[in-house]
């Protein structure tokens, strides 16, 4: 088959391709056809989208394309089935675009696998054989698993992961380039891995279990993040810490009215076992707390009421850090990821109460009530210090459908930012 190209004008598609056309067909590919110099974003996706329809082994982007532009292209036509594969037209951006989509595609398949072949072991594994292999002897790594969770008093994880067969797990990776076994950690990243969400005994309904393969994508981001970061050159020692249980039902799955007590003496009583994100999350920001790093992202699908606000189009953003919280909507900004300020203060704390426990995991009702996906950023905070604490709510990282713009499954989106917040970040 001869090299599909794609290409971009400013002229007008011809008349036979209908009034007002934007994508058209010629000899050697298509062509989409811009109005300006602008970056165009939605009628490339759109146009990206029905490229992608005609199930194409392989395109080339062809002629005057910048960088952001290809990006936009390959985020829309890069199906979740057997993708295409892109040659990215020939500019002086095309090696990060490289490192950019590899890091994209990685999290994508992770967070697109099937439950039964992503267990919280797998998971935490494939996560950290691929940093490994970008980071070389600059990566190690260490996991704790089962009843070890347990016996270190990672009481959320291993409560929340307890009622499956398969073990939950705490993975911490160190990626660290100075080799210096002293050196500070700079940042760290903590990310939410439920490799399957039933809901517990607060069981989801079939339709809302379908899509929870997808209940990792914070683990997947802010992996394919560091993996981002690694093969551009960063030169901070980073920590990720992956917080992974499959959440089944079971004779010995954490049931309503339990209470946990955490390592730093906080009781927390369930009401809500599909509130589990936020359980497993506190081991990870505690363990990150430890080490002292000015800088501490966590990731997580946590809410359904950040769906509610921001749709499947942005990620929310919290945290009680003006500068932490400003300077990772300015990654976002710059790296063209739609990412907003959601509320947070101290009182939001206060917001789950429970009378038999320092706090609740939730509120006792449908989606945790009004304002939801703040309180359980005021869950999380009280197992992190707030200087230099951002936390994300990936509202949209992933799509239950195809739309006219982005194709069925995993998005990736956050992976720039954060990569971006990481290399920037000052305190």
């Amino acid at each position: 088959m001869a090299e599909f190209t794609v290409s971009l004008s400013k002229n007008s598609a011809e008349a036979v391709w209908g009034e007002s056309a934007k994508l058209s067909f010629n000899e050697s590919g298509a062509v989409i056809h811009l109005p300006d110099d602008k970056l165009n974003e939605r009628l490339i996706q759109q146009a990206a989208r029905k490229l992608d329809g005609l199930v194409l082994p392989a395109v080339s982007l062809s002629g005057d394309w910048h960088k952001e532009q290809q990006w936009v292209f390959a985020l829309s036509f890069t199906r979740a089935r057997k993708p295409a594969s892109i040659n990215w037209a020939e500019t002086q951006d095309k090696a990060a675009l490289e490192q950019e989509y590899a890091a994209l595609l990685f999290t994508r398949q992770l967070v697109n696998d099937t439950p039964e072949d992503l267990s919280p072991v797998t998971l935490a594994t494939r996560a950290a054989q691929w940093l490994k292999s970008l980071g070389g002897d600059k990566v190690s790594y260490s996991m704790t698993v089962g009843e070890e969770l347990k016996e270190q008093g990672w009481i959320g994880i291993y409560n929340v992961g307890r009622g499956s067969k398969r073990p939950p797990a705490m993975l911490v990776l160190d990626y660290n380039p100075t080799g210096n076994a002293e050196a500070p950690i700079d940042a760290v990243l903590v990310g939410k891995g439920i490799t399957f969400d039933s809901g517990g005994y607060s069981i989801k309904s079939s339709e809302g279990m379908l899509d929870m393969k997808c209940d990792m994508g914070g683990a997947a981001t802010v992996t394919g993040a560091l993996g981002l970061a690694i093969t551009q050159g960063s030169e901070k020692r980073i920590q990720l810490i992956l917080c992974c249980a499959e959440n089944l039902i079971s004779g010995h799955a954490y049931k309503l009215g339990d209470v946990l007590t955490y390592k730093n003496g906080v009781t927390v009583e369930v009401v809500n076992t599909d509130a589990e994100g936020r359980l497993v999350l506190a081991d990870g920001l505690m363990a990150a707390t430890e080490t002292g790093a000015p800088l501490i992202i966590d990731a997580a699908t946590l809410t359904g009421a950040a769906v509610v606000a921001l749709g499947s189009d942005y990620h929310g953003v919290f945290s009680l850090d003006d500068n932490a919280r400003e300077q990772m909507l300015k990654a976002a900004k710059e790296e063209n990821e739609r990412f907003w300020p959601l509320p947070l203060e101290d009182f939001h704390a206060e917001r789950c109460p429970s009378a038999f426990a320092d706090t609740a995991n939730s509120r006792p009702m449908k989606g945790g009530g009004g304002g939801g996906a703040s309180n359980a950023a005021g869950f999380l905070s009280r197992f992190v210090k707030p200087e230099g604490w951002v936390h994300l709510d990936l509202a949209a990282a992933y799509h239950g459908g195809a739309t006219s713009e982005m194709p069925v499954g995993a998005t990736a989106k956050g992976i720039r930012s954060i990569a971006r917040m990481l290399n920037n970040y000052t305190a």
